[in-house]
């Protein structure tokens, strides 16, 4: 399949049917080209009439008659280009904004794991570098190609109904000028798609090192990583050079060859005029013909290269579109009426580590309004359960119920409305404050955002802000605290009003006087509540109705703080290690 798409244009005219429902502005386009073309090649009759009547006629009003018929033609050229130029354009343009809003709704569609194996920056790549590629195609390359195709024709024509024996020496270089074409085309059309790849690649690790420009600067890494993205640039330059290289030889021969064939038919032509064979103005109009098909050729074989990089962008973008998501949607919209969860017999392996499964047999129960604390050591599979309850992922045997229903006959969007999760990272949105807290329900008023904010413990330190509620706060809200956007994040969570809440440890990254503000907010979040909890500290268990132990993916033991420091040894040792309050072994027990 891959090696059939690179020998082809099938990609990019795939891409094409975002053409078809503008076929109004289409056919304005197709029309104006035509005319276009039509107008380009009788300038050359009008040559002929300058040449013949006007420079030989003897009479001003003659060579004012030809000089009219040329402006004539002229003013027919500018108003079919202008008419083209603008219809191709918002072609393209809106095809190239159609392909990005298809690729991208398609893409937040996917389920998470595609993004664990493919990067981000690469997508980004396909996103905007593609499909600006595809703008120019359709929007100017493609609208050239066509017009040199149809001057290239009718030039053709127009050469053997003006004289047959030239015309059969340009036709001899036809061929000559299309086998470059064809050899060069096919390594432009591989350079192009290594190219790509290469450029996605640099986008890729510049945003990876962005990301982490924090770690990167404390370990003073800036020269070793400046020199590697250095590395990725030339790497990606190396191969744009080929290609340049490559192209450049399409076009160079191409032309060669053709204007060789066309000194030939110079040669030919002006010995008829000098043996009066045919007129000077035939010949003018000869030598405009084959200029028009000589520039035809030039042009058509420069594009040739651009189709061959937009067949590889039109490729990549395929693949976006026509990826599915792992997780097929439900069908039931019903909501379910208890907030119960359950898991019977649950194994699940990642995709990436099949044989290394993150929960074995696990069955679990979580009652309505009570709270559930996971603890285990770190891989125990307690951040899998979580995916497995949003279902970013299906087990491969086992089910995952709610209310006696299995997640798979929902539909997502129902059952995420069901559910909200508070990371131990919150995820910010560049934005304002208020968009931040309503992103799960856009349609909140001013006084319910208020309302989740004072809710959260975060009404007050919002105010303090330099523009409250409408304070913007910058990419993954760099300019707040820990515990600040944590509240933020649990305060969204509040607004959402969710019947049961995952919360991944919210309060671990957190200083004293910080967990003690969240804390606060989640006794508020957590009331009445179906909570599931990863838990890392005492103070969380401290809250929880039951806790459940996790190790190596399996269910070790459940119970109260008490019991569990009793009969299970391992979660007296994660006690005693890992949760930073102090416990005395089978002794302490939470206030």
């Amino acid at each position: 399949m891959a090696a059939k798409s690179g020998r082809s244009l099938s990609p990019l005219l795939a891409i094409l049917r975002f053409l078809l429902p503008y076929r109004g502005r289409l056919l304005a386009a197709g029309t104006a080209l035509v005319f276009t073309a039509g107008a380009t090649l009788f300038l050359g009759r009008g040559i002929q009439v300058l040449i013949d009547e006007g420079f030989s006629g003897g009479t001003r009003g003659d060579l004012a008659n030809a000089i009219g018929v040329i402006l004539v033609i002229a003013a027919a050229m500018a108003v079919g280009t202008f008419a083209r130029f603008y219809f191709v354009s918002w072609l393209g343009e809106r095809v190239s904004a159609d392909i990005r809003n298809a690729v991208f709704d398609n893409i937040v569609h996917l389920d998470p794991g595609y993004f664990e194996t493919n990067r981000s920056g690469e997508i980004m790549s396909r996103l905007t570098t593609d499909t600006t590629l595809l703008q120019t195609i359709i929007g100017s390359s493609m609208s050239m190609a066509l017009r040199s195709g149809l001057t290239l024709i009718g030039g053709l024509v127009l050469m053997f109904i003006t004289n047959i024996q030239l015309s059969l020496i340009i036709t001899v270089a036809v061929p000559l000028v299309l086998l470059p074409i064809l050899f060069f085309g096919r390594r432009v059309r591989r350079l192009s798609t290594q190219s790509q790849d290469s450029i996605a690649n640099v986008g890729s690790y510049a945003g990876e090192i962005i990301q982490h420009i924090r770690t990167v600067q404390s370990y003073t890494s800036e020269s070793r990583e400046s020199a590697a993205f250095g590395r990725e640039v030339e790497h990606a330059f190396a191969i744009a050079r080929r290609r340049i290289r490559q192209r450049a030889l399409l076009v160079g021969a191409a032309i060669l060859l053709l204007f060789g064939g066309m000194a030939a038919m110079l040669w030919s032509g002006g010995q008829s005029v000098i043996n009066g064979e045919m007129s000077g103005g035939e010949l003018g109009a000869f030598v405009f013909y084959a200029l028009m098909v000589g520039s035809g050729f030039a042009t058509i074989s420069e594009v040739w290269g651009e189709l061959q990089r937009a067949a590889g962008a039109s490729e990549r973008l395929l693949e976006l579109l026509h990826t599915h998501s792992e997780i097929v949607d439900g069908a039931s919209t019903s909501a379910p009426r208890r907030a119960c969860l359950s898991l019977h017999d649950v194994t699940f392996a990642y995709p990436a580590r099949p044989a290394d499964p993150a929960l074995q047999g696990l069955s679990l129960t979580i009652e309505e309004g009570k709270s559930l604390a996971l603890v285990g050591p770190s891989g125990g599979g307690k951040s899998t359960l979580f995916q497995l309850l949003l279902r970013f992922y299906d087990p491969q045997d086992g089910a995952v119920l709610f209310d006696g229903v299995d997640l798979r006959e929902l539909r997502l969007e129902t059952l995420r409305q069901q559910m909200a999760l508070v990371p131990q990272q919150p995820a910010l949105f560049t934005g304002t404050v208020r968009y931040n807290i309503a992103y799960g329900m856009p349609a909140a008023s001013a006084e319910e955002v208020v309302a989740a904010a004072r809710a959260a413990h975060a009404h007050e330190f919002i105010q303090r802000l330099p523009n409250g509620y409408d304070s913007e706060l910058g990419e993954q809200g760099v300019r707040l605290s820990g515990g600040q956007r944590q509240r933020i994040a649990l305060a969204r969570a509040i607004l959402a009003n969710p019947r049961v809440l995952l919360l991944d440890e919210a309060t671990s990254a957190l200083d004293s006087e910080s967990e003690h503000q969240v804390q606060l907010a989640l006794e508020e979040l957590m009331r009445n509540r179906t909570t599931v909890i990863i838990a890392h500290r005492l103070s969380t268990i401290r809250h929880a109705d039951r806790i459940a132990v996790l190790d190596k993916g399996q269910l070790v033991a459940t119970g109260t703080h008490d019991s569990l420091l009793n009969d299970s040894p391992l979660y007296a040792r994660l006690a005693s290690l890992q949760f930073r309050d102090t416990v005395e072994t089978g002794a302490t027990s939470p206030q």
